[in-house]
């Protein structure tokens, strides 16, 4: 499953309400009956003691939006598919997922952390969503109690997860700290169209040295951006933990005016379909959320565990590198000129993951000017990261840490 861009954090925050709900349950394990196999045993969940369970702790404030997710249902096998380290790239039909996610204000109503804003993601009950919806609850809520248990303490580049509930009707409420409203969708979406704007009403300064200065910190605040995002995936994958749906949605942000560039701290969120990649976990068995991943590393040539391994690690690289290629482009054109899917297109379809050529080709075009000078930056270092992410050879990505040290990521090249 691939998450879908919300639009739920683009509204402002204002000042909130807050009313108890009534419907709500005391407990925060989930029973999973697994219906895609055939058995009828059940698994419980749990979380670690240090969160807060108590629907009593919690003050919960307005609708702040809702999302939800693509289905892949089929793979076609028609002309467009090209081979890759063994397996191939396909089209893909593409379904809308059964599971629709809610997002609320709140507060935090007692103890220690009593005041503390947060954010509660709503995954609907059985009844509305299915078994799905409480799979995808409960790896979240693990992930996450996985992640933050660690010994080397929590990762600010990685959202926090202060507790939860569940209500009488069977909707799992999963509490977050309130890192940021917006997501680098939102900055993303924000900066194009005010670029639109400012060409259309001419408004664009007739200071040269202005300009230069209001794309230098363009650049560096996106530099920023990937950085956290890396970061908090390479917390990830250290403690063996795949994210497995990171984009620009994904990437919460405490702030997206450039100017404050060096106070923002990006924050990764969306667990939902995170993946325990712990050798013992491989070689007991494949969960059913990340069956999806399993069969393309078997298709790529990845039999064993360690392959298997390295090929999870090498699919969030890639993910990382559409993210990359996403915030090259999108914060330096115009509104409607690239998006998320035209630049997968241009790259997977046309281009076949050559990115030489596809430079070739945005140099034709003067509306991705931008663009192309920001990954041109340092001898074209953005662009040999971005290759190196995407290379059809999985085997031949990079690992996180190592991108965080490339000469593009460092800031070297602003």
């Amino acid at each position: 499953m691939i998450l879908v861009s919300p639009d739920c954090l683009s509204t402002s925050y204002s000042s909130m309400l807050f009313s108890r709900n009534p419907m709500l349950s005391s407990h925060l394990c989930f029973t999973i009956r697994r219906r895609t196999f055939r058995t009828k045993t059940s698994r419980r969940l749990c979380v670690a003691s240090s969160l807060i369970t108590s629907p009593e702790s919690f003050e919960v404030g307005r609708l702040i939006g809702s999302y939800g997710f693509m289905n892949i249902t089929s793979y076609s096998a028609g002309g467009m598919d090209f081979e890759y380290s063994g397996g191939q790239l396909k089209l893909q039909d593409v379904g809308e997922g059964s599971v629709k996610i809610r997002l609320y204000e709140g507060r935090i109503a007692q103890g220690s952390l009593r005041g503390t804003p947060v954010v509660f993601k709503v995954y609907p009950g059985q009844r509305a969503g299915g078994i799905e919806a409480d799979m995808m609850a409960a790896n979240e809520l693990n992930a996450h109690a996985a992640l933050q248990s660690s010994s080397k303490g929590a990762c600010q580049n990685l959202l926090m997860l202060v507790g939860g509930f569940e209500t009488k009707t069977g909707e799992q409420w999963l509490a977050f700290r309130n890192g940021g409203k917006y997501s680098a969708a939102d900055y993303a979406k924000f900066t194009s169209e005010k670029i639109s704007k400012s060409i259309s009403t001419k408004e664009t300064s007739w200071n040269h040295f202005e300009q230069e200065q209001k794309i230098k910190r363009r650049r560096y605040f996106v530099i920023k951006l990937l950085q956290g995002a890396i970061t908090g995936l390479a917390y990830m994958h250290y403690h063996d933990r795949l994210h497995q749906s990171l984009g620009p949605s994904s990437v919460v942000l405490n702030t997206i005016a450039e100017r404050e560039a060096p106070y923002l701290v990006p924050r990764l969120r969306d667990l939902a379909f995170s993946v325990d990649m712990r050798i013992s976990n491989l070689e007991d068995g494949l969960g059913t959320l990340s069956e999806g991943l399993w069969r393309r590393a078997i298709a790529a040539g990845a039999s064993t565990p360690m392959e298997k391994r390295a090929f999870g690690i090498a699919d969030d690289i890639y993910e990382a590198g559409l993210l990359l290629a996403y915030l090259a482009f999108v914060p330096f054109c115009e509104a409607g000129i690239v998006d998320t899917l035209s630049l997968q297109r241009l790259l997977e379809n046309t281009f076949r993951l050559d990115v030489e050529a596809m430079r070739e080709y945005c140099l034709a075009d003067d509306r991705l000017e931008e663009a192309v000078k920001f990954l041109d930056l340092g001898d074209r270092a953005g662009w040999q990261l971005l290759q190196a992410m995407l290379n059809p050879d999985f085997r031949k990505r990079p690992i996180a840490e190592a991108v965080l040290k490339h000469r593009f990521m460092i800031g070297a090249v602003v």
